[in-house]
C-alpha cells in the first residue's frame, strides 16, 4: 500500500515495458512493484521470478509467453497482437521482462507493434542479469585498474555469417559480457584465446544470478571448457571475461565458499 501513495493509476489503453529485474524479488523497483499490483493484465516471460509474480493481485488477467532456446512459446508477433488487443479493450498492460526491458529483450520490437496500432507505451527500466552477476560475485564491471569499457554482447551469433569479430572483442582494457552464451562457452574461449587473449585470461560464469539456486564457476579461458564440463551450469547464465574477474578472490562481497575454493589454505 505505501507504493500507491501519491502516485497516478497506471493509464487505461496503455503497455508498460518493465523489466522484473534478475529473479531477487528485493531488486525489483518501487515503479515495477507498484505497476504489477495496479495494472490490469500481466504480460510476463519465464525468467521472471515466482516471488515477483506473487505480487501481482488474484483477478489481474496473466498472460504467459516465455522462450527457452530453441522452443517458443508464443512468437514474437503473436506477443505485440497480445498487448495491442488488451490495450485496445481499454486495460493497462504490464508487459513484464526478466532483468531490463532494453538489453537483449526484443523491446524493439514490441515497440514497433505498439506504434503500428497507436497504442501509447512507457519503459520502467530494470537490474540487468551483468549488474546482478557482478553485484553477487562481489566485483565491478568496471574498475580503473582493469577495464576503460564495458560491453554487452549476445552469445547467439546472429551476424550473418555467424561469427562475432574476436580481434574487437579480444581487449586487456575492458570488460565483456556475454548474454545467452551457455552452449556456446567453448567457442567464446577459443575465439579470445585465437586473437591474443593468453590463456590464463580471466573468465567467470554465474547461473541464475541473484537468487537462492545461484551457481558459478570461475576460472580462465584454457580451463573454462572444462571445468563447465566437470561441473555443468544451467541456463539462464551469464559470462564475464575480463581481469576485474580476478577481484573475487579477494572481495570481501564474494561468496564465502567460493573465495575458499579459490584460495585453498
Amino acid at each position: 500500500m505505501p507504493l500507491r501513495v501519491g502516485r497516478s493509476e497506471p493509464r487505461a489503453g496503455q503497455v508498460y515495458l518493465v523489466g522484473a529485474g534478475s529473479g531477487d524479488v528485493e531488486l525489483l523497483t518501487l515503479k515495477a512493484a507498484r505497476l504489477l499490483m495496479q495494472a490490469d493484465a500481466v504480460v510476463y516471460d519465464r525468467l521472471v521470478g515466482d516471488e515477483v509474480l506473487a505480487l501481482i493481485p488474484r483477478g489481474t488477467e496473466r498472460y504467459y509467453v516465455g522462450k527457452a532456446s530453441g522452443h517458443h512459446s508464443v512468437p514474437q508477433a503473436e506477443i505485440g497482437a497480445l498487448m495491442v488487443k488488451l490495450a485496445g479493450e481499454g486495460k493497462s498492460v504490464v508487459r513484464l521482462k526478466g532483468g531490463d526491458p532494453a538489453i537483449f529483450a526484443r523491446m524493439g520490437e514490441e515497440l514497433d507493434a505498439l506504434s503500428a496500432a497507436n497504442v501509447p507505451a512507457a519503459i520502467v527500466p530494470g537490474i540487468t542479469a551483468a549488474s546482478a552477476a557482478a553485484a553477487c560475485m562481489g566485483i565491478p564491471l568496471t574498475d580503473r585498474g582493469h577495464a576503460q569499457q564495458l560491453r554487452f554482447v549476445t552469445a547467439q551469433l546472429c551476424r550473418e555469417d555467424g561469427t562475432p569479430d574476436w580481434a574487437t572483442l579480444a581487449r586487456r582494457d575492458e570488460t565483456l559480457v556475454f548474454y545467452m552464451g551457455l552452449s556456446k562457452v567453448a567457442a567464446i574461449c577459443h575465439g579470445l584465446r585465437s586473437a591474443g587473449l593468453p590463456n590464463e585470461w580471466p573468465i567467470m560464469l554465474v547461473a541464475n544470478a541473484s537468487q537462492p539456486e545461484q551457481q558459478s564457476l570461475v576460472g580462465c579461458l584454457a580451463d573454462m571448457p572444462d571445468k563447465l564440463v566437470a561441473h555443468p551450469l544451467p541456463s539462464p547464465c551469464l559470462i564475464v571475461v575480463g581481469s576485474v574477474v580476478q577481484r573475487v578472490a579477494t572481495s570481501p562481497a564474494a561468496p564465502g565458499d567460493l573465495k575458499l575454493s579459490l584460495n585453498p589454505q
